[in-house]
């Protein structure tokens, strides 16, 4: 059986464990260190990956594979506690699944989190950042192989990925919270390995601001299914060769315990405004 083929089953197991309550309008991915914002959601409902028919469970530090169900700022919402990645050794299919399935429960918009690099020298350690623009180093795409029509366009436009309209909500969001979120392009490489310093300087003249081992495939997915996608990086440390210290994922998840506070009201703040 197909993961297309299981699209239904995972469907049904999930209205099952929801019932009475109503579908869903926003999902939220939270990436390395964020997840505690699936804390404030009220009346949760909380689904082991595993469990799931077609999803495989998460095996990163700071990614609990868990699929949440509830309420933020009044909204239902469902979000995953921690992302897959395709350097755990999962396929594209697998590990972007769980966005076919969302376009199914009724999904209209995604917000993406992600903990990246900074490339850019006007980002620095704790800055959120809006996605306007990526750029595929991973080696692979997500839409490669087998086709279904309920999938959405074969050869989708990616000209706008990251809708204006969604990025212009969030900085409106984040200027009630009283600072500054800033703009840029994000770069995705395979891992899990990071960047070596002449990599990053090529991304860098290729007009990258950050660099991270996720996002991509998930925003290529929900894009061809018709779902909206916001994408916002929390900068956990400059990237390779630009800070003089050696990259750690301690340092990923401490600075994701430092903005906690900040990134869960903005995104919060932008549920609420969505």
């Amino acid at each position: 059986m197909t993961l297309h083929d299981m699209l239904p089953s995972a469907v049904e197991f999930l209205r099952s464990k929801t019932q009475g309550a109503s579908a869903p309008g926003i999902a939220i991915v939270l990436g390395s260190g964020l997840g505690p914002v699936a804390d404030t959601f009220t009346d949760p409902v909380v689904i082991p990956y595993t469990d799931i028919p077609g999803f495989v469970g998460s095996t990163v530090a700071g990614h609990a594979g868990k699929l949440i169900f509830g309420r933020l700022s009044g909204k239902r919402i469902v979000a995953m506690k921690g992302r897959l990645h395709f350097y755990e050794g999962h396929s594209m299919e697998q590990l972007t699944f769980p966005y076919r399935v969302f376009k199914r429960l009724g999904i209209e918009t995604l917000v993406l989190t992600s903990a990246v690099g900074g490339i850019s020298p006007r980002l620095k350690a704790g800055d959120l950042m809006a996605v306007r623009d990526h750029i595929n180093f991973m080696g692979e795409n997500p839409l490669r192989g087998p086709h279904y029509d309920d999938y959405g366009a074969r050869f989708p436009d990616m000209s706008e990925a990251y809708p204006k309209s969604l990025r212009d909500i969030a900085k409106k969001a984040a200027k009630s919270l009283k600072f500054e979120l800033k703009e840029g392009i994000y770069c995705a490489v395979r891992g899990p390995s990071y960047e070596t310093p002449m990599e990053i300087q090529l991304f860098k003249k290729w007009g990258a601001d950050v660099v991270g081992m996720s996002v991509i495939p998930e925003t290529l997915i929900s894009h061809q299914e018709g779902v909206k996608v916001l994408a916002i990086t929390c900068v956990s440390n400059k990237a390779a060769g630009l800070s003089g210290r050696p990259l750690s994922h301690e340092e990923v998840m401490e600075t994701g315990r430092r903005v906690e506070k900040r990134f869960s009201g903005l995104i919060a703040k932008i549920v609420e405004m969505l």
